[in-house]
């Protein structure tokens, strides 16, 4: 029987894309709220760095920021196979590439971040 890596790709990609179906709709809400000068006293500025400065937070956005790439980049790359672009391995080489990068980029902000 051939091995598959599908369920490496597809498990993340499932993860990620109902994650963000969950979140983005409520992160496009409150900063709405913010931005029109509504948002409460626990979403100011302040509050929210203090909380994303915990150690556990950190890790729990660097999950989600990973998962929400993932699942972006393997959407773009069956779109790009699916508009004739046939060249799989390196769509898939690159879109991933970027969803990792992306996901370092945030974990480096993130650590440079001191509990207040």
């Amino acid at each position: 029987m051939a091995t598959s890596n599908k369920p490496i790709v597809w498990g993340p990609f499932a993860a990620g894309g109902t994650l963000t179906a969950f979140l983005t709709p409520v992160l496009i809400l409150l900063t709405l709220l913010a931005g029109l000068g509504h948002a409460p006293d626990l979403l100011a500025y302040d509050a929210l760095r203090a909380f994303a400065a915990h150690g556990i937070v950190k890790l729990g956005l660097v999950v989600v920021i990973f998962l929400s790439l993932w699942s972006a980049a393997h959407r773009l790359r069956i779109t790009c196979y699916d508009l004739g672009l046939r060249a799989d391995t390196l769509v898939a080489t690159l879109v991933y590439a970027v969803a990792i990068a992306g996901t370092v980029a945030a974990a480096a902000y993130l650590l440079r971040l001191n509990p207040v």
